[in-house]
């Protein structure tokens, strides 16, 4: 069947439909985060535990992402969409009445799983749908989804969860998910289901990349709190991972029926745009983490504060998806990525002066100018990655070009927290170091604390305590600061660096959906 052909009316509900479907996906990843105390007080659990409500969504959905392509080949498009959108809900409602945290990281693995079809499918769907220029705007719309789930996400989940409650995080999703699953099934029709792709259907693969990709989940969103490779846990997963993803890798490329088809990375537009869109979620997913952990650890906001403070990004996102659209028709897409690039990497090195005094408001003309540049980033890669591909072979490229995209993004966060914790560490003892009680200008501050401090502790040895307690908060929040600083000064740095990648990418030179596989 040519999905090309179906009326423009139907084509437009479907994407939309499916966009919506993705929107929820990327929007349980972190519409949790805000509420994650909240979520294990509730179900009594220990703060080691409640690590992983995240971590089991995480590493379930990156499984799932590469293994659609296959799975909508097989069974279809909308079947395929349709199944992933009744299990999310179904597990959403799971999540919301889960009564211990053994139930709740089932919940959320299912969560994370099922919902991950519905990621690179709609990727896959809007490129076949729609030809030529009506493609950029696909990119846009879907790059701009991508964007906004985890921007508004920690904001909705704590207003969701101070208005109502923590189990509304999850209830919000039966609504939308339901009507998806009733509805795509009798409009969706955008392909036909070829049950032969399973025929000697790479099962042992399957099962390597599942453990490739989990342990390496686990490895990033877990590593940095164990000390990484001192740990012996982190040390074995990373040897699992490499060893089993070596495997999966091999097996892949000369297997005659692949979980994941690697041979699409001969194609040189499409593995050199995939490597920008790798950059670029590490960049999306950090600065998304970065600014939103600085606001709460900080300065004290709630998600809600949060929320205002970064929300320009998301506006920015909303006002120029149209714009950014039209240009990736008429401006060669290696300007667009080399000026995305440039001013994702300048309004991060604006946020450097970064100081525990900032409110939220000094962030917005720089997030507005992330939102700008992030699509930027993003239509032209997505475009040239995806429209460089033959149909039939889309559904395998989306899979893989959006794994690619999620594991920068978890690539960047593991990154953010490494270099928080040891620049941190560093800036304190740095400060320390500084600050002895014999220098005049601390031995008055700690006095002038003392003073003010002895009309509420019951003596003064106590009111000297309690103000060199204080001093020791005040030196770790300068040190966190300035470790703060650092992420994003190296996180600037990386994407100047990216911009040396520009030269190398091949413009298309047909039409989207059209050029041959090089």
């Amino acid at each position: 069947m040519n999905a090309a052909t179906l009326p423009e009316s139907r084509k437009i509900l479907i994407f939309l439909l499916m966009a919506l479907g993705q929107f929820m996906a990327l929007l349980d990843i972190q519409i949790v985060a805000s509420s994650v105390s909240e979520i294990s007080a509730g179900l009594a659990a220990a703060p080691d535990e409640a690590s992983w409500i995240q971590t089991a969504y995480l590493m379930a959905e990156i499984v799932m992402i590469p293994l659609s392509g296959v799975l909508s080949r097989a069974i279809s498009t909308r079947w395929l969409f349709a199944a992933s959108a009744a299990g999310f809900t179904l597990a959403s409602i799971g999540c919301g009445f889960a009564t211990n945290i053994e139930a709740m990281i089932v919940m959320r693995a299912l969560q994370g799983f099922l919902g991950g079809a519905m990621i690179p499918t709609v990727f896959a769907t809007g490129f076949s749908l729609f030809q030529g220029p009506k493609q950029a705007l696909i990119a846009a719309i879907l790059g701009m989804s991508g964007s906004l789930a985890p921007t508004i996400g920690p904001t909705l989940g704590g207003w969701l969860t101070e208005t109502y409650s923590w189990h509304w995080l999850f209830f919000v999703n039966i609504v939308p998910g339901t009507i998806i699953a009733c509805t795509i099934p009798f409009i969706g029709r955008v392909d036909d289901p070829n049950p032969t792709v399973l025929k000697n259907f790479d099962f042992l693969g399957l099962g390597l990349m599942a453990v490739a990709l989990g342990s390496l989940e686990y490895v990033l969103e877990e590593g940095y709190r164990w000390g990484w490779a001192g740990d012996p846990d982190i040390r074995h997963l990373i040897w699992l991972s490499a060893a089993t993803g070596a495997a999966f890798i091999y097996r892949s490329v000369h297997h005659p029926n692949p979980v994941v088809d690697f041979s699409v990375l001969r194609n040189r537009t499409f593995s050199i745009s995939t490597l920008f869109i790798f950059v670029t979620g590490f960049g999306l997913f950090g600065a998304v983490y970065i600014l939103p952990l600085f606001l709460a650890r900080i300065t004290g906001l709630n998600s809600l504060q949060i929320g205002q403070a970064v929300f320009s990004a998301g506006l920015a996102m909303i006002i120029s998806a149209p714009l950014i659209a039209k240009l990736s028709r008429i401006i060669d897409p290696r300007i667009l990525i080399a000026t995305g690039l440039s001013l994702f990497a300048f309004s991060l090195w604006q946020m450097t002066p970064i100081t525990s005094e900032w409110t939220g408001r000094e962030l917005f003309w720089p997030q507005f100018l992330r939102g700008f540049s992030m699509l930027l980033c993003i239509v032209p890669a997505t475009n040239m990655a995806l429209g460089s591909v033959p149909p039939e072979r889309l559904k395998m490229a989306s899979a893989l070009f959006n794994t690619l995209r999620n594991l920068g993004g978890a690539i960047g966060i593991a990154a953010i927290n490494t270099i928080l914790n040891d620049r941190t560490n560093l800036h304190w003892l740095r400060l320390n170091e500084a600050i002895s009680s014999g220098q005049p200008l601390v031995r008055d501050w700690v006095g002038h604390v003392t003073s003010h401090m002895t009309g509420v502790a019951s003596d003064s040895v106590q009111a000297s305590e309690r103000a060199v307690a204080t001093l020791s908060r005040v030196v770790h929040r300068e040190a966190s600061t300035m470790a703060f600083a650092d992420a994003l000064w190296i996180m600037s740095m990386m994407f100047f660096a990216a911009l040396l990648l520009v030269p190398i990418i091949k413009r298309p030179s047909k039409p989207a959906a059209n050029a041959p596989v090089e």
